[in-house]
């Protein structure tokens, strides 16, 4: 019975040390009167190398390096734009501007070249009776934009809801009465700026678009701001913000700060609709819309927010 419980003991102590090799940690538990020497490997064990790694860079900072870590990607991230259609991405960063946490993802649109000589006429087209993600199936009206085409400020929004999707226009409901209110209260009139969508197709019960829907979507909306090439983009709301800055940042920890995308500058704050739900945010909105004003040249009021 000794023999056969010794048998087993030196079994589970041969699978135990097979397991240490397998760690890499075998140097801790040789026998040191054996004299042998071992060299530690200073390369991590295969098993390691094989880790799927996400990684986690910041949008360039005023100095000349770029920080970069080893993150794990949330699962409800979006695919920004920028990473979605990387020939249209940005080339440099002006200085000054904050960084944000940019979370890298893999996309088949990764391949998607730029669009020689495009127009918006072409985008639209190019877009057609789209069926390429499940928003499709309710929808009413491909919701494209609306405004401008030579704009100097593009308002760039989440998706459409329902009296969008019924108009085809955007922003033509409760919250886009709000923003016209906005635009007014700068100055300019609707039709002096553009505005658009990430995704041109209402989410089902104005839900926040999926990633997949964002992926689909989102290099017509890079293909529509290299077209109109603003001066300035104001995003509304955390969805449009994260989409074109791909990150996941909340969005009230960059409101109202400069961002750059592709050497445009880039706002966020909140959205309209947010508002509508929020009175007491319009304050902090209008300050953010005052630097807009600012930025654009035009006259910077102090009146009461609309």
């Amino acid at each position: 019975m000794s023999d056969l419980l010794s048998a087993n003991l030196n079994e589970k102590i041969k699978q135990r040390l097979s397991f240490y090799e397998d760690l890499g940690i075998a140097p801790f538990y040789r026998e040191r009167s054996s004299g042998a020497r071992h060299t530690v490997d200073p390369s991590p064990p295969s098993s390691v190398l094989a880790a799927p790694i996400s990684e986690e860079e910041t949008l360039p900072k005023p100095v000349p390096s770029i920080a970069t870590a080893k993150t794990t990607a949330p699962s409800q991230s979006f695919v920004g734009a920028q990473h979605a259609a990387p020939q249209l991405a940005r080339t440099s960063t002006p200085s000054g501007m904050p960084s944000l946490p940019l979370i890298k993802t893999s996309s088949f649109f990764e391949q998607l070249e730029r669009v020689e000589n495009d127009t918006l006429l072409r985008i639209r087209e190019d877009i057609g009776d789209c069926t390429r993600c499940r928003l499709h199936k309710k929808r009413n009206h491909i919701v494209f934009a609306d405004g401008n085409p030579k704009a100097e400020l593009v308002f760039v929004g989440e998706g459409p809801g329902a009296d969008e999707d019924a108009t085809g226009i955007p922003f033509v409901g409760r919250a886009g009465k709000l923003l016209t209110q906005m635009i007014q209260a700068m100055g300019l009139q609707r039709q002096d700026v553009y505005i658009c969508n990430v995704v041109k197709c209402r989410p089902p019960e104005n839900r926040q678009p999926e990633p997949d829907e964002v992926t689909t979507c989102s290099p017509y909306l890079v293909r529509q701001l290299e077209v109109v090439n603003p001066k300035v983009i104001v995003c509304l709301g955390a969805t449009a913000a994260q989409t074109l800055l791909e990150t996941t940042t909340g969005i009230s920890k960059f409101r109202g700060q400069w961002q750059d995308f592709r050497g445009k500058k880039l706002l966020a704050t909140y959205h309209p609709a947010y508002l509508l739900r929020n009175p007491a945010a319009k304050s902090e909105v209008w300050k953010d819309l005052q630097k807009v004003m600012g930025e654009l040249g035009l006259e910077v009021k102090k009146s009461k927010p609309v």
